[in-house]
């Protein structure tokens, strides 16, 4: 499966399936679930899911101050701060257009590493930037068709790609404390459990799994499965093919994340909104790294993520 085709399909099944995870996250809010609740349930599957698969990949994680310091920032700017908001933003908003919104990760991602001293300035890459404020004000115009009221959503759901930007960042200037990235997102969704539940119980969002299912939780567990799965096959596709090849996801899901939309939930679309999207694409592939730029896996490049980086996207 390593020739071109190969790795061609294995980058649309990877896309299509981190796209679905945002109308399945609508769904998973759709009769009131907390933000808390589902973070907590989202990391406990992603933990058994990538720690089985570490488990059998014979991989050991060591728990040491460097490892455990690493797990715990990136469970917070990667899965417990931004889910939350995007949680509390898709209620609010179309699940296509949450999938838009977070293809802004990558543009964002760029002025944080400049002034980190991590990137250099180029034009082109600062077109792709406007491109994305351009994007996101063509969203948030009032003959978008948005809901009433949607200005204050759509700055919150911005905040999950902000903090997955930082999060990008961080990873490229301090590295994954040794571990490999599904060892390291195992580690993560496990100190994140650790995190939320308190939250979880604290604010009364905890979810009782023994409780009657529905599409809401049904939903969750396909969502986190599917990030997970996706995450896995996103590592495979970077290790074969380079970081650059495999950052071309982000065309995938934020694209198959508006078609499952429409699919799924039925949403439509003004004029304004696939204007947007356009704008959008032409600002991942304004920003997106060279081939000369990029020597391994790029976290700042990466979807979501999503989309990727080392996190859990689960409600984009």
């Amino acid at each position: 499966m390593t020739g071109r085709g190969g790795l061609v399909a294995a980058l649309l099944v990877t896309g299509i399936a981190w796209g679905a995870t945002s109308p399945l996250s609508k769904i998973a809010v759709s009769t009131g679930h907390g933000h808390f609740g589902l973070i907590f349930w989202q990391l406990v599957i992603g933990f058994v899911l990538l720690g089985g698969l570490t488990a059998l990949r014979r991989r050991r994680v060591p728990l040491t101050a460097a490892t455990l310091r690493f797990g715990l920032v990136i469970a917070l700017i990667g899965t417990v701060m931004p889910n939350s908001a995007s949680y509390i933003a898709v209620a609010h908003l179309p699940a296509g257009v949450m999938s838009i919104l977070i293809s802004t990760v990558p543009m964002l991602a760029f002025p944080i590493a400049l002034w980190l001293g991590m990137d250099r300035f180029g034009l082109a890459r600062l077109a792709g930037l406007l491109c994305g404020i351009a994007g996101v004000a063509l969203i948030a115009l009032p003959e978008a068709s948005l809901p009433a009221g949607a200005a204050p959503w759509i700055a919150l759901a911005l905040v999950a790609p902000l903090l997955y930007a930082v999060e990008g960042n961080y990873v490229a200037l301090n590295g994954t404390a040794g571990l490999d990235p599904i060892a390291a997102l195992a580690l993560a969704s496990g100190i994140g459990a650790i995190v939320a539940l308190p939250l979880a119980l604290g604010s009364g969002q905890f979810i009782d799994p023994l409780a009657a299912w529905g599409a809401p939780e049904r939903a969750l567990v396909a969502s986190s499965l599917l990030h997970a799965l996706a995450y896995s096959l996103y590592v495979w596709i970077a290790r074969q093919a380079g970081a650059v090849f495999a950052a071309q996801v982000s065309y995938i899901v934020t694209g198959s994340g508006v078609v499952w939309a429409m699919l799924i939930l039925g949403e439509r679309f003004p004029p304004t909104v696939w204007a947007a999207l356009a704008v959008m694409m032409a600002g991942l592939a304004l920003v997106q790294p060279r081939p000369r730029q990029a020597a391994g896996p790029a976290p700042a490049a990466a979807p979501a993520a999503p989309l990727p980086g080392l996190s859990g996207r689960g409600a984009e």
